[in-house]
């Protein structure tokens, strides 16, 4: 762990390869055992096998091979074996590899001369480097572009050597030339970057001078000139003008991948309202055009940073967002819908509802296998957008009712709270919700649904008419009554009715008591009754469907809501309706009700009895029916409508609680330095920087240029090392970084005297090692001084860390 490590090889421990079998295989003249040898042997030295008897039989027998394949491996061995002994001094033998090198960097075939100039970038031993550089530098002219662009890649890696300044010297001119000179894309774009890392000056010299021809330029060298103005731009704000324009220009290139470099450079450039529409524009372009979904997810993602810091351009293009959702991804539909979410304005909901209206019958064709979980998606974004915007309510609500009866029932769910809390909040709309839902109800079939649509008929049918249609509408769903059929003692039936019920009862024709299957007696009726299996159930007729379905498959629950129900619409009916025999003849049917739901519970026709707690909620309705005191009356009419309001209200309260957490505090301090920049001549500046300028002076005004999270997060890290009334005081500031742990000390010398000679002495317990040990320092009085020490990490095990301060 202690040197990078540029190749990695799986490696098969449970088969290891014996030394000398792989000595005895370079030795011999086949080929492919030579090419099988050299593998294994680079695996093992990849895995800390270490192999020194090897090195002079490569260098006999492997150096020499003319094979493309051993000629590759032979680099690659040389590449990760140790070339220094323990004093960091180039062993004797490895000079022996720089004529084979240098003989490779003449070689007339194309390949190995690319690969050996290749192998050279990873090279970091002057002494082995130095003899090869003529040869290096030979190949810069060569005819061939693929020798070419790796000879400018091993100039750069030898000029960014320690010392690699000396070796070469006039390297920048060198490649300056080349570039200018150069028609292979792919030579010129390692040659700006070498300039572009080595003499960045050139590099921005290069650039002024042809920026006519940066849009004619290929794909690879136009995003290192994005990247090298990411760079200067950084540094120096105040010359950011001018690239913009070359980043405008970039962005009609042909290549898809500049575009989105472009969008996402001027960003992070410029705050010009000019700019920020561009990289919309620019990014909305590429979500429609690219058909790889993980390009649009990641573009999707940039659209959302830009609705964060840039809400009012987004705006405007929100219909392009929106037609994203073409694509079938569920990733992709959901992210554009929340993006869309946060974008909706009193100037566009009508266009985005018309748009979402749009998808959600589209999804009614069935083609697609979740369309049933997109259409969920589109129902709660509708429904949220008729929340913030109660005026478009009226032109979804009944788009959206025709699936109450939906098979995904998370999305027929969705629909009800959503029809339920449209109904409370736009009175206006209550009548033509309640007609359309009692002319729908039948087609429900989820029993979460058909409860919150029962607690709506019973909230907010008011009318006479509507009350009646209520009532009816459930006893139509309920079907006949009541729910099952026992037969009668003596009955001769008819034929068709024998069998019928042939088998599905068992029938006794004696009056003897019969013998039961637990072994005790019973009576003829008794024994007739118990011995009835679920098929005696009466099914009802096809009308009377989905209520009665789904109390005989046992669920009480929704028997209680609609035991419920029918209580508040007879209480209505007691205010609204003036003839008290029509009101005494509802209320005995619903009770009838009542109790053949009760006495469905407690037959033996089911697999599950009823349950207590639904029990107790229909037993109450129907003492409730049978004396109503006006305080009962008031609770079941006003109080669970008052309750609901009560919900609503406080959802709308957490959720703009939860809309101020996350608007940003912007701020700024007072005696924060004032640049009186307003004052610099504004003369020969394009309408550009002069937007750049405007939207800087307001980030500073409100502080949006700080960033105290960072900050925060750093104290966080900061360990105090020592006491408040110690002589020195110390604390720490630690990174850990893959491998790497950087501890940042900061020592005070809080006496009144000089201290000399300082050291900070750490040690390390575990698999843990001290890279460098600090330097001693001198601390002035009431001075501090910055202490970096750097510490290998080699496996996961707890380490410990611990030192002194000696002075």
């Amino acid at each position: 762990m202690e040197k990078s490590c540029t190749l990695l090889v799986h490696f098969d421990k449970g088969t290891p390869a014996i030394a000398t079998e792989i000595k005895e295989a370079l030795e011999g003249s086949d080929v492919s055992a030579k090419i099988d040898a050299m593998k294994k042997a680079i695996s093992l030295l990849l895995n800390g096998e270490t192999l020194p008897q090897l090195f002079i039989t490569i260098v006999r027998y492997v150096l020499p091979s003319e094979d493309h394949t051993v000629q590759k491996l032979l680099l690659l061995y040389l590449e990760i074996i140790d070339k220094k002994d323990q004093k960091g001094r180039v062993l004797p033998e490895m000079i022996l590899i720089c004529q084979n090198l240098r003989n490779n960097l003449q070689h007339p075939n194309e390949y190995i001369r690319g690969v050996t100039l290749r192998f050279l970038c990873r090279l970091n031993e002057t002494e082995i480097i130095e003899p090869l550089i003529p040869s290096v530098l030979q190949n810069l002219e060569h005819r061939h572009p693929f020798i070419r662009r790796n000879a400018i890649l091993a100039v750069m890696a030898i000029y960014k050597l320690p010392h690699g300044d000396q070796l070469l010297v006039d390297a920048p001119e060198m490649i300056e030339k080349v570039l200018s000179t150069e028609q292979d894309q792919s030579a010129k774009r390692n040659a700006f970057l070498m300039l572009f890392n080595c003499d960045q000056d050139r590099a921005i010299n290069y650039l002024l001078t042809n920026v006519d021809k940066v849009s004619e330029w290929g794909e690879l060298l136009q995003m290192v000139v994005l990247e090298l103005i990411r760079k200067v731009c950084r540094t120096n704000r105040g010359e950011k003008g001018k690239y913009i324009k070359i980043i405008i220009s970039l962005l009609n290139a042909p290549s898809n991948a500049v575009i989105y470099e472009c969008a996402g450079t001027l960003v992070s450039l410029s705050s010009a309202p000019t700019a920020i529409r561009a990289a919309a524009n620019t990014y909305c372009q590429l979500l429609l055009s690219q058909s790889d979904n993980n390009v649009k997810l990641i573009v999707l993602d940039r659209l959302n940073e830009l609705k964060s810091s840039h809400r009012e351009i987004m705006v405007d293009r929100i219909m392009d967002v929106l037609r994203a959702l073409s694509s079938p991804n569920l990733d992709i539909q959901r992210k554009t819908l929340d993006i869309v979410h946060e974008l909706i304005t009193p100037r566009n909901i009508n266009e985005v509802v018309l748009m979402l209206k749009k998808e959600v019958m589209k999804t009614q064709n069935g083609e697609l296998e979740k369309n049933g979980e997109y259409r969920q998606m589109l129902i709660q974004a509708i429904h949220s957008c008729a929340v913030k915007f109660p005026e478009v309510a009226s032109t979804v609500v009944h788009l959206l009712m025709d699936f109450l009866g939906d098979s995904n029932v998370a999305s027929a769910i969705d629909v009800a709270i959503f029809v339920r809390e449209i109904i409370e909040t736009n009175p206006k709309l209550r009548v033509s919700i309640i007609t359309r839902l009692l002319d729908t109800f039948y087609q429900i079939r989820a029993a979460r649904v058909c409860c919150c649509a029962l607690w709506i008929i019973g909230e907010y049918c008011l009318s006479l008419s509507e009350v009646e249609s209520g009532i009816a509408t459930i006893k139509q769903c309920l079907g006949e009554l009541p729910f099952y059929s026992i037969s009668e003692e003596g009955e001769a039936p008819t034929d068709a009715s024998k069998n019928s019920q042939q088998p599905s009862s068992v029938t006794v024709s004696s009056r003897r008591p019969a013998i039961l299957s637990d072994g005790t007696y019973a009576t003829q009726s008794a024994a007739s009754e118990t011995a009835f299996s679920p098929p005696t159930i009466v099914q009802g007729s096809l009308a009377a469907g989905n209520l009665r379905s789904l109390l005989l498959t046992g669920d009480f629950f929704l028997g209680a809501v609609v035991a419920c129900t029918l209580t508040k619409l007879v209480l209505r009916l007691e205010e609204v309706q003036p003839s008290r025999v029509e009101v005494n003849k509802v209320s005995t049917q619903a009770l009838l009700i009542m109790v053949s739901m009760i006495q469905l519970g407690q037959s033996p026709v089911l697999s599950h009895p009823i349950d207590c707690d639904s029990y107790d909620r229909i037993v109450l309705c129907v003492r409730l029916l049978c004396s109503t005191g006006d305080e009962v009356r008031k609770i079941w009419l006003q109080s669970c409508r008052q309750s609901f309001v009560k919900m609503l209200s406080e959802k709308q309260l957490r959720e703009t609680e939860e809309l101020k957490a996350k608007a940003q505090v912007s701020y700024a301090q007072p005696d924060d330095l004032i640049d009186f920049y307003h004052l610099k001549s504004r003369k020969g500046m394009s309408q550009l920087e002069l937007e750049d300028e405007v939207q800087d002076d307001l980030k500073r005004a409100t502080g949006e240029f700080i960033k105290d999270g960072d900050d925060a997060n750093k104290l966080n890290r900061v360990l105090q090392l020592t006491g408040f009334s110690d002589p020195v005081y110390a604390e720490a500031y630690v990174t850990v970084h893959h491998y790497d742990i950087v501890l940042d000390v900061t020592v005070i010398n809080r006496t009144t005297e000089t201290l000399q000679n300082l050291c900070l002495e750490l040690a390390t317990m575990g698999d843990l090692k001290l890279v460098e040990r600090p330097q001693n320092y001198t601390l002035a009085p009431e001075s501090s001084r910055q202490i970096k020490a750097n510490i290998k990490v080699s496996s996961t095990e707890t380490g410990v860390i611990f030192g002194n301060i000696v002075y």
